[in-house]
């Protein structure tokens, strides 16, 4: 049984990585802000944590920690020339700064496991340019410059890597799927005719905090049904 930290666990790809993780016989400590995690499981401890707020409050941990999940995000889509300075600071804030902060309070627990992983989250639009992506590009691309540089630090200690998805139907993108046509336009754009689903995503973090991945550091993972590399 390994230790695994879920901060975001609440909803989303955060939920679905926390249930597999414990149908994989895991202890799983998950963080909600505003909506408790209603998942009935021996193996689960729950904790209320706002990212955002310097004064963490962790639950009693175990010595060692297996793996780290950062799922917290934004999607602000807006015009270059609406951007405040004040918004790219929160964003950076929420997805950068704050991951940092977990990471930093959770790195001797993560010393003492023999197949430490940290997962992260960019976007497909880091490294492909979209319009109103101004905001999120930056911080995720923080993200991925952050990935880089900790894999350098922590390896071979700790691996740590970060997949890039594409739009994927969960919560946070409601906004931008919410009627058939949105989601049948976003489906088209994609090559394999489809937005992601929660599970694309979860799998693919399993497999980053698996022994599976153990000769895996520093990537920046795409899944995305193709977004960055296929031209139609």
């Amino acid at each position: 049984m390994n230790n695994y930290i879920i901060i975001g666990g609440s909803s989303g790809i955060g939920l679905g990585l926390t249930k597999s993780l414990l149908a994989q016989n895991n202890k799983v400590f998950a963080s909600y802000n505003q909506h408790p995690i209603e998942v009935d499981d021996a193996n689960l401890i729950t904790f209320k944590l706002d990212v955002l707020n310097d004064n963490y409050q962790f639950p009693d941990l175990p010595d060692t920690i297996d793996g780290i999940v950062y799922c917290p995000g934004s999607i602000d889509l807006k015009p270059f020339q609406r951007i405040s300075p004040l918004n790219m600071v929160k964003d950076y804030e929420l997805n950068v700064v704050s991951a940092v902060k977990i990471i930093q309070a959770m790195i001797t627990r993560l010393k003492k496991s023999k197949e430490a992983s940290i997962v992260l989250y960019s976007t497909v639009a880091v490294q492909s340019g979209f319009n109103f992506h101004s905001q999120v590009s930056a911080s995720k691309g923080a993200i991925e410059g952050l990935t880089r540089a900790l894999a350098a630090e922590l390896s071979p200690t700790i691996r740590i890597n970060a997949i890039a998805p594409s739009l994927t139907n969960t919560p946070l993108a409601s906004g931008l799927l919410s009627s058939e046509d949105k989601i049948k336009a976003n489906d088209a754009r994609h090559p394999m005719k489809r937005i992601g689903k929660i599970d694309d995503i979860v799998e693919a973090s399993l497999f980053l905090l698996s022994n599976k991945s153990s000769w895996i550091t520093g990537q920046i993972i795409p899944v995305d049904g193709g977004m960055s590399v296929v031209k139609g």
